[in-house]
């Protein structure tokens, strides 16, 4: 885990990114219907994961000053009022952290994408907001869940361990 301010800002700015590429590629995904055709997710292109890839570029710096401004406070709040550090298993200390931490930046992010993605680029009305925010958290939240316990996190863990190790 991170000692310093330094190290604190490069854990954050990977697992911001890897969040927000696997969540990209998820939306891109659905977006151009994969998720509706006869094998579902595995018939996905390449073209998906370039297209992520630059959708992530600007939205991982989204997901990073959110998560810096409320998202990690909220996350380590949760957490402080579920386990007890000097009794709990630090790995379920760790897992409750990254379930705050979700419960907040996904309905966080899931607006931020509502506005962009919805309002701004694709001409929605903006009194329909709340009813597409709604929308994106529900379509959002499993998968920013799973995504995070399973492959941001384990992710982030092991290259901020190889940069900078024990």
């Amino acid at each position: 885990m991170p000692k310093t301010k330094k190290q604190g800002i490069i854990f954050g700015l990977i697992m911001s990114y890897a969040m927000a590429y696997g969540m990209e590629v998820y939306n891109t995904a659905i977006k151009d219907g994969f998720s509706l055709r006869l094998g579902g997710f595995s018939t996905m292109t390449n073209h998906v994961f370039l297209q992520a890839l630059l959708e992530a570029l600007y939205m991982g710096v989204f997901v990073f000053i959110i998560s810096n401004l409320w998202g990690n406070r909220f996350g380590a709040n949760f957490a402080q009022k579920v386990v007890d550090p000097q009794k709990d298993n630090p790995y379920f200390c760790r897992l409750m952290r990254q379930v705050g931490t979700v419960a907040i930046m996904c309905p966080s992010m899931s607006m931020v994408a509502s506005i962009l993605f919805n309002v701004i680029l694709a001409h929605q009305a903006i009194y329909n907001l709340p009813a597409i925010w709604v929308g994106t958290v529900l379509k959002n939240f499993l998968m920013a869940f799973f995504w995070n316990m399973f492959a941001a996190a384990p992710f982030t863990h092991w290259l901020f361990e190889k940069i900078y190790p024990n």
